[in-house]
């Protein structure tokens, strides 16, 4: 009991000191200074537990109480033990959800609103709490949207759209990606892209790979191969043509199969299939963020168990289980049910077995992302986010609506990575606030 009351004794101080730096009051900074050097004679591990309980944005304002503590505080291994601490903290304690959103509410326009989603499992009602990330002037448009959300990939986000972006939503910070030039629009363009997100931890750089279609514009026909490979790096803020790291043609991509954030082992994933004389084999196309390769992965053939009818099979990530995984469920019908398929060995592409099956689910639509070890992520029939926990049996109106199947949603986590690099200025990242969503829960 004593430990237990000293340690929050500890924490309520570190808050204290937070606040008093930041004063005009010399008296104040006087204790501060004696709390700090107080604190620095504890234990690395003690200090380490009672700043990773305060928030990202909290805990950075802590980096210029002293240069002992700025020091602690971007030390890359604590940043790495925070996101993870942290994160299940709040979750172990406040039993509280946290989804990133992203959406077109209204049937008129393309305007995209990013949204942080909050609910709580002890609340009986329910309550859904929503606050808009308002960007600045320039990206809060109607000419600005998005149509994917990619992560969390420690606590980085990124948002393919018009224009894409990297984003710490934790630090209220984002960056917009320069555009690529690599392709000659005079002579050729593309219909469709598809992009993959995530860390090389060699370099610690966070990458962003884009896969384009390539059509000539003089004869209106795919050009040979008719895929070509872009690689985004944050540490160098420019894009360059993947020229060695070949594309294991032929192959195709199926987008609406691939909307699910799917980053494995440090590789992200696409649904596609081959077309051999007319013979359709599903396979799944991974690149690796490290070498920079890709690797094609057969797939058996995957029906539903329930009928032979027509029906969407969406990729997915196995996070416990450091896999990937396909959900299958029909096309049509007032009720679905789901069969979940595991790639047991990500090594092994032999090993894909049907795990278990999820339903009947009333009124669902599509698949929208896991959260969590149990938790279903769904659109219904009316374009609304709900959360389904299949071990109750319980659906949750989330309360937000995306028309045009435009809503995406991830797990929203807590961060201290910046997205600066190197002597980069703060001027090439933005910042944003929160703001109250004003159309929570509102149909058009």
């Amino acid at each position: 009991m004593f430990v237990f009351c000293f340690f929050f004794f500890l924490l309520f101080f570190v808050k204290k000191v937070l606040y008093s730096k930041l004063a005009l009051s010399r008296v104040q900074r006087s204790k501060s200074k004696i709390i700090v050097t107080k604190m620095e004679h504890l234990p690395q591990e003690v200090v380490s537990n009672i700043l990773s309980r305060l928030p990202s944005r909290e805990l950075l304002k802590c980096k210029f109480v002293c240069k002992s503590w700025f020091n602690f505080i971007t030390d890359p291994h604590f940043i790495s033990n925070y996101y993870v601490f942290y994160n299940n903290l709040i979750y172990s304690q406040n039993q509280e959800e946290n989804l990133l959103v992203i959406r077109r509410p209204f049937i008129s326009g393309i305007k995209t609103y990013i949204s942080l989603l909050s609910w709580s499992f002890n609340d009986p009602k329910t309550h859904v709490s929503s606050s808009l990330l308002n960007l600045p002037d320039g990206y809060d448009s109607d000419h600005k949207y998005w149509t994917e959300i990619m992560g969390p990939c420690n606590g980085i986000y990124f948002l393919q759209g018009n224009p894409n972006l990297m984003m710490n939503p934790s630090l209220r910070q984002f960056k917009a990606l320069p555009e690529s030039h690599l392709t000659d629009l005079n002579l050729n363009y593309s219909l469709t892209d598809f992009a993959g997100f995530g860390l090389d931890p060699k370099t610690n750089d966070y990458k962003v790979v884009v896969l384009r279609d390539i059509w000539l514009k003089k004869t209106d026909e795919r050009q040979k191969g008719h895929w070509t490979a872009e690689l985004y790096s944050l540490n160098s803020n420019s894009w360059r043509k993947l020229e060695n790291a070949a594309l294991p043609l032929p192959i195709e991509i199926s987008g609406s199969s691939s909307r699910v954030y799917t980053y494995v082992n440090y590789c992200t994933h696409w649904w596609g299939y081959v077309d051999k004389y007319g013979n359709i084999e599903d396979v799944v196309l991974a690149f690796n963020m490290v070498d920079e390769s890709f690797r094609k992965i057969k797939v058996p053939k995957i029906g539903y168990s329930r009928s032979s009818g027509e029906c969407f099979k969406t990729l997915a990530p196995l996070n416990e289980t450091n896999t990937i995984g396909a959900i299958v469920y029909p096309v049509r019908g007032n009720e679905k049910c789901f069969d979940v398929w595991v790639m047991k060995d990500y090594w092994d592409e032999g090993s894909w077995i049907k795990q278990y099956s999820v339903g009947p689910v009333p009124m669902i639509s599509k698949f929208i992302g896991f959260y969590g070890s149990s938790g279903f992520l769904f659109k219904d029939k009316n374009e609304k986010l709900v959360f389904y926990e299949p071990e109750y049996e319980n659906i949750k109106d989330l309360q937000v609506c995306g028309k045009h199947d435009s809503i995406r949603a991830v797990r929203y986590m807590e961060s201290l990575v910046l997205l600066q690099r190197g002597k980069e200025s703060s001027q090439h990242c933005f910042s944003c606030r929160l703001v109250p969503d004003h159309i929570l829960n509102q149909n058009e």
